[in-house]
């Protein structure tokens, strides 16, 4: 679990709580989350937590710096805890896997959006979509519900 994650919350006046430390303990365990996949996570030690309490405590272990979230698709955002090495998330619009890849493979990119633009990109939000290196290979054979 992250280090001094109690210190943290108290030092910005927030309460230690089980349901705080379950969501965390969910978001590192899954690496990357949904507030549905986390409440899944955390309803297999405590079944009475409901998703509004996910959100709210989402909203505090980020208000802390604890966690981030990316928008990886068009659903709700994604979680991952914030010790983590900023990354890119790699997302296939496929199969809808998601890779990290190390943030400094944009380092020509962002250092040329800041030159060039004068904007300051903050990676940690990013998400490229595309297809992976399984699905790519693959004949497409379309579904009723494939979006490709």
């Amino acid at each position: 679990m992250t280090a001094g994650w109690e210190g943290r919350l108290r030092d910005h006046g927030f309460r230690i709580t089980p349901q705080r430390q379950l969501v965390l303990e969910a978001v590192e365990h899954l690496r990357h989350g949904t507030p549905e996949e986390i409440l899944v996570e955390v309803q297999r030690t405590a079944s009475g937590v409901n998703l509004s309490t996910i959100y709210r405590t989402l909203e505090v272990l980020e208000e802390v710096g604890l966690v981030t979230h990316a928008h990886i698709g068009h659903g709700p955002p994604t979680y991952h805890a914030v010790d983590d090495d900023t990354h890119i998330h790699l997302v296939c619009d496929r199969c809808g896997s998601v890779q990290s890849v190390p943030a400094t493979v944009a380092g020509q990119f962002v250092a040329e959006l800041e030159a060039g633009y004068g904007f300051r990109t903050d990676i940690s939000h990013v998400s490229v979509h595309g297809l992976c290196a399984s699905c790519k290979d693959r004949a497409y054979v379309p579904e009723a519900d494939d979006p490709l």
